[in-house]
């Protein structure tokens, strides 16, 4: 029987290569050799300047607008870069999904909704994805979409380290909904803190009213704690509410920053300390600020590549109640 020799290739959509780049460097290993354009029609061209035949093949790529497409570009350039490394004989390609666009259209909330998380599913496993790695996404039975593996990671842990080493004290975290309770209960735990939880209603896409606070905040530092901030409008509204129940600080915390329209002026009028987001997203380097951080995903995302690559466990790397 023939011994097959294994090979990693990592490749970077145009979405984020800078943290591709990152997740490179602590991979050690080197950013393969693409070619992608996009014609003046729109069109989107992909082609691997190198070998990938029998490979097994990364694709880093954010669902979400960048500087030179929008979120639907992103989609399609993932898309037709899986099936070219699938007709280049790739072995497998796994698509690593820093940010899940269409995330939010996750269940049928009106009659005649679509679901486009699920579609987008359909979508990459058509075009060839074998696994999907992704972080922090908007609902986690999302991953019941796919009938190919998904290994969902998480960026609590990463908020928790940030927010324990500034020494914070009398800290409550607060989720701005109560779909995002279960995740904020994790961080909650983490750092020992307290829980609270804010009641919204959207009557309007990205219009967020934020109208009462389950759980006591007088007296405290109060964290947000979301997976995405757009608008930034129920961040902005929370806030305020927070400092009207008696918050002494309000921070925020995001995993991803995709700040669009106003999000950024919101967040800078606001009455908080920081906002803490994470690179899933690109944040311009002239809006990261003393108020806007941003923290890397990459050693995290690093080391669940190479975990996969090697048919190790991926839990361990987040998980802390996973036990061998």
């Amino acid at each position: 029987m023939t011994e097959v020799n294994k090979s990693l290739k990592l490749y970077a959509g145009r979405s984020n290569p800078e943290l591709a780049q990152k997740i490179a460097d602590i991979a050690e290993v080197e950013l393969g050799k693409i070619r992608l354009t996009t014609f003046k029609n729109g069109e989107i061209y992909a082609r691997y300047l190198e070998s990938v035949r029998g490979s097994d093949v990364f694709i880093v790529q954010s669902v979400a607008s960048y500087e030179e497409g929008d979120v639907n570009d992103a989609l399609m350039e993932l898309l037709i870069m899986t099936d070219a490394a699938k007709r280049a004989s790739a072995r497998t390609v796994t698509a690593v999904i820093t940010h899940y666009g269409y995330s939010r259209q996750d269940k049928k909330s009106a009659s005649r909704e679509p679901l486009s998380a699920k579609l987008v599913a359909n979508l990459l496993t058509v075009a060839g994805v074998d696994r999907t790695i992704a972080i922090d996404l908007h609902q986690g039975q999302i991953q019941g979409f796919f009938d190919t593996p998904v290994n969902h990671l998480t960026a609590l842990p990463i908020f928790a380290d940030y927010f324990l080493k500034k020494g914070l004290k009398n800290i409550c975290v607060v989720s701005p909904d109560v779909g995002r309770a279960k995740a904020s209960k994790k961080l909650a735990d983490m750092l020992d803190a307290d829980l609270a939880i804010m009641h919204k209603s959207r009557p309007l896409h990205n219009v967020a009213e934020v109208s009462s606070v389950i759980g006591d905040v007088a007296g405290k530092v109060c964290i947000i704690n979301d997976d995405m901030i757009d608008t930034a409008g129920t961040m902005k509204a929370s806030a305020e509410t927070l400092k009207r129940e008696g918050a002494t600080a309000v921070y925020i915390c995001a995993t991803h920053g995709l700040f669009s329209g106003p999000a950024y002026e919101r967040l800078m009028e606001a009455e908080l300390e920081e906002v803490v987001v994470c690179d899933t997203v690109p944040v311009p380097a002239s809006r990261q600020n003393d108020k806007i951080k941003v923290l890397t995903v990459a050693p995290l995302l690093a080391n669940a590549i190479m975990n996969v690559y090697q048919e190790a466990s991926v839990s361990e790397l987040f998980d802390p109640d996973f036990q061998l």
